[in-house]
């Protein structure tokens, strides 16, 4: 059963201020959301004083511009509050326009018989206005498209589609720390530079200080080149001059004071020559090793550095100490694709249990994707609304069949033997079904939404389809591997989450790393989780975006985290 306990954005402390509504404790003006998403819409508060500060949504003068209507919002819920402010209060054109700041005090009151609203704010007083030139402000009051706004990433989660967004990522956000926190997970922040390729795919941003070191240093050079072969030779004969007279004054027997300072004269000398012989060797360009290999020791970290694709590997060091963990970051990928599937830099939720099996990691993905979708239909229903009417009209029945379906389970063999069977009745597939394939969407589709028309958990998939981390079978053909199927994300973005129980056995996992091309080095440290204390475990890793996606409806990826970066862009 999800826990339904309203999270912190929600749970809004308070300071009662006589006949006032209670306002924010960190803001001196009341939450729109306090106001109107009461039960009773806040027809409850009318009669009270309130202060309420937000953006306008839409304006207009009314009554031959007597008063003027103000729609605003401030971002803590979907719904706007109407305010009503006459002329005598400030000038009504510098109100009205779509995206002006207001805060206003003013006393909550009853709309006329018949209209939309429950409640209605008329102002007392216009305390701040933040003004917008309507022939400049790139956000009309119009519908735009998502591909338009994100040209104006900076600027989008003004409209409600973008806000309504953020609020329920923030929503899945808080729903997925609550739900490892309750089932004792500890949350460990893994690192983004990394050595290590989890996925062993090669497509990573590289981490590097030696393209600026070298740009730094040609600039030097130019500036004050580089002693010739002449200077260092120079400064080897002061050497051998001041070395000459140390010898002489020691064979001449001279007072130490004169012996010490002649000596000090020659470390000087070697100190100089060692500066100067150091700088002759300086070359523009990337170092390069002997071989004409780039020379990583010289750079930031002395080896070669990524941005990582995944948590998974180190917060395993955790699990092997730790038992329940799990990971929630940003990761990286450096493929230069255009699809709505997509992005260079995305967020993953990666948890790992000790002790643990293919089995029981299934159940926990399960559980735990349920949890998310009974959170949202708990704790942000006006929001998801917004997205069933504007862009997905499934959206919330999708939510309500996985949270409570159970999923159902086969195994690779056994689905492709349903997409063969379903071939052989007549359907057709763009990409060929056969044993040994990566399933493509469509048949991950077919699954979820003809086959059995709920969420599939695919699992044992074949070994050379799969990382090099997963489990071995007794098979040997297989490796104990999972993915999660939902509908609509099948269609979009592929799996919803993608595990496996890990390869505890240290000689089987040091055949694979071998079997798929990797070094060793590099996996040492991992390859000791298994000679020191190893023990059975397994873990997935959900894409949060695609788990967005999933919710909303939406079809492409970049409108679902806040400040997308694929090829070509990377704003703010």
């Amino acid at each position: 059963m999800a826990d339904t306990s309203s999270p912190p954005s929600e749970q809004l402390a308070v300071t009662t201020l006589g006949d006032e509504v209670p306002k924010a404790q960190f803001s001196d003006r009341v939450p729109i959301r306090s106001i109107i998403a009461r039960p009773d819409g806040g027809s409850g508060l009318a009669g009270r004083k309130a202060r309420v500060g937000g953006w306008v949504k839409t304006g207009r003068k009314a009554d031959k511009d007597a008063f003027a209507f103000l729609e605003i919002n401030d971002g803590s819920c979907a719904g706007n509050l109407q305010v009503i402010v006459e002329a005598s209060l400030g000038e009504l054109g510098q109100l009205v326009p779509t995206g002006t700041c207001v805060v206003v005090d003013g006393h909550l009151k009853l709309p006329p018989a018949g209209t939309k609203q429950k409640i209605e704010l008329r102002a007392d007083k216009v305390l701040h206005v933040g003004p917008v030139d309507p022939a400049k402000y790139p956000l009309p009051k119009m519908r735009l498209t998502l591909e338009f706004l994100r040209d104006f990433v900076h600027l989008r989660s003004r409209t409600n589609t973008i806000s309504a967004v953020a609020r329920i990522r923030n929503a899945l956000a808080y729903a997925t720390h609550t739900f490892f926190n309750k089932e004792g997970f500890l949350y460990v922040h893994t690192p983004i530079v990394t050595t290590s390729d989890c996925e062993g795919a090669g497509e990573m941003f590289q981490v590097t200080t030696l393209l600026s070191e070298a740009e730094r240093l040609e600039k030097e050079l130019l500036q004050n080149p580089p002693p010739t072969e002449a200077d260092v030779e120079a400064a080897r004969l002061v050497v051998k001059e001041k070395g000459d007279v140390v010898s002489q004054l020691k064979a001449d027997k001279a007072t130490k004071p004169e012996i010490g300072a002649a000596v000090d004269q020659l470390k000087k000398a070697k100190e100089s020559l060692a500066k100067v012989e150091e700088r002759s060797k300086l070359k523009p360009g990337i170092p390069k090793k002997d071989d004409g290999k780039v020379d990583y020791g010289k750079d930031f970290f002395a080896r070669q550095a990524f941005l990582t694709v995944s948590g998974q590997l180190q917060v395993e060091s955790y699990v092997c100490a730790l038992s329940s963990v799990y990971t929630f970051g940003p990761t990286f990928r450096a493929e230069n694709s255009h699809t709505s599937r997509h992005l260079a830099e995305f967020w993953m939720v990666e948890p790992e249990i000790a002790f643990a099996e293919l089995k029981d990691d299934m159940n926990c993905a399960e559980a735990y994707v349920k949890f998310l979708c009974q959170w949202l239909l708990d704790n942000c229903l006006e929001d998801m609304e917004f997205m069933a009417d504007k862009f997905d009209k499934g959206c919330i029945d999708r939510l309500k069949l996985v949270a409570s379906t159970p999923f159902i389970r086969v195994s690779y063999t056994e689905a492709v033997e349903i997409l063969e069977d379903a071939v052989k009745n007549g359907k057709k597939f763009e990409n060929e079904v056969k044993w040994g394939i990566d399933l493509a969407s469509e048949h991950e589709r077919f699954l979820t939404e003809v086959k059995f028309q709920k969420p599939v958990i695919v699992y044992n998939y074949p070994k050379e389809i799969k990382a090099f981390y997963m489990r071995l079978n007794d098979d040997l053909k297989t490796v104990a591997a999972m993915d999660v199927l939902v509908p609509k994300v099948a269609f979009t973005v592929g799996e919803l989450i993608g595990g496996s129980q890990r390869e505890e056995r240290y000689d089987v996992i040091q055949s694979r790393i071998k079997e798929m091309g990797l070094p060793l080095e590099p996996y040492e440290w991992y390859l000791d989780l298994r000679r020191y204390g190893t023990v059975k475990h397994a873990g997935f890793g959900l894409g949060f975006e695609r788990m967005i996606l999933f919710a909303t409806g939406l079809e492409n990826i970049r409108d679902v985290i806040p400040f997308p970066r694929y090829p070509g862009r990377a704003d703010l």
